[in-house]
């Protein structure tokens, strides 16, 4: 790999003088460093994450925090990627294994602004935009699906082409949130990266943005990769494929008033007649079917997820928790839903307290550290 500087700094002994430029021949950066510089930089970001929402639940409350999680994160990582990678200079993480960002090609120029502009676009921002219009997406085409498999299926006697397309519309319904996921996509590149050692993110691949060294490696020192990873990778999603095409051909063809299981559980109705008068979901309880799985093998019985099984707005449920403030929950404001209780002894409603765990494992008022499977709920 060469890579050309300017002539205004000076040559190490080892390289070849020219009229304006010096040209080093760095090797690229071997797998093991581009994933660690990876894993620093997000320990960094993971940090400024903290300190941020730190600020944050200081000045607007928990509940701002928890409401804006998604977006604080994508805005750190914007941050910390503008003040490094976008003004020239090196990550933190690149520095710590001593490696350069590099344009792919011959000459090995230093990434230009266009370039890192590109990457920071692609990397941060597009995955956030991604997830906020992916959902509506899907709803929008489940929709269209629906009322296709309505025209499509007004005529019992029609033709085998409109079957089989009834069948295809069918099939999409079912594992449109499957279909339309970017998640095979991320562990192909994956896969491929821990063959070749090249791109360890698709979007550096869509800029051509690679890695060297800053040093000369010794031809006698063994470059080690992760090709065995990409073999179980790749073997993973070839079993995954087989699974999923073993059960599509194995499954039974919905009938007449039959329904189809989509995204999150949803169970849509398959039925011409139920569509067209409106009652495409079944299932109105995103996982009922689900939760009656559950129920019959743990012979528990289960609630609607919008029920909890002690609401303290009921004065009479768990009337031991007084005065009237202890019966609110600190994250959503709102009288509690199955108070649970962490290992420090504060007490919250059981999602909101799992759903914090899993974003931050401690406690939201003491700060002590917190583990899901420490919270235990309240029982009177």
């Amino acid at each position: 790999m060469a890579l050309t500087v300017p002539s205004d700094h000076p040559p190490p002994p080892s390289a070849t003088p020219n009229a304006s430029t010096y040209t080093y021949s760095y090797p690229y950066a071997d797998s093991p460093s581009i994933i660690r510089s990876n894993q620093k930089d997000l320990a960094i970001i993971t940090d400024l994450h903290t300190q941020l929402t730190d600020l944050l639940r200081r000045l607007y409350g928990t509940r701002f925090v928890h409401s804006h999680e998604t977006l604080l994160r994508t805005f750190t990582e914007t941050l910390y990627l503008s003040l490094t990678t976008l003004i020239g200079n090196r990550t933190l993480g690149e520095e710590y294994c001593d490696i350069y960002q590099v344009e792919t090609g011959p000459a090995g120029r230093l990434p230009s602004l266009r370039r890192r502009t590109g990457y920071i676009l692609s990397a941060v921002l597009l995955p956030y935009g991604l997830g906020k219009i992916l959902p509506r997406l899907r709803s929008r085409i489940r929709s269209k699906l629906e009322a296709a498999i309505t025209r499509t299926s007004k005529d019992r006697d029609g033709a085998n082409g409109d079957t089989r397309k009834r069948k295809i519309q069918e099939y999409l319904l079912r594992h449109l949130r499957t279909i339309t996921s970017t998640s095979p996509v991320y562990a192909l590149t994956l896969a491929v990266f821990y063959f070749s050692g090249s791109y360890y993110h698709l979007s550096k691949r869509l800029f051509g943005l690679r890695y060297v060294f800053s040093k000369r490696v010794p031809p006698s020192e063994q470059r080690a990769g992760y090709e065995v990873l990409g073999v179980l990778l790749v073997l993973q999603m070839v079993v995954q494929a087989y699974m999923h095409v073993q059960s599509t051909l194995s499954s039974d063809v919905p009938t007449e008033g039959a329904s189809a299981m989509v995204d999150d559980g949803v169970e849509v109705g398959l039925d011409p007649q139920r569509v067209a008068g409106g009652y495409a979901v079944a299932n109105p309880n995103p996982v009922a079917d689900s939760r009656q799985r559950v129920a019959r093998s743990m012979h528990t019985p289960c609630l609607a997820s919008e029920k909890g099984r002690y609401d303290l707005a009921d004065e009479t449920a768990l009337a031991w928790l007084q005065p009237q403030q202890q019966r609110k929950c600190t994250l959503c404001l709102e009288p509690m839903k199955d108070p649970s209780v962490t290992t420090c002894g504060h007490v919250f409603c059981w999602t909101c307290i799992l759903d914090w765990v899993h974003e931050k494992p401690e406690c939201p008022l003491c700060r002590q550290g917190v583990l899901r499977q420490h919270v235990l709920p309240l029982r009177g």
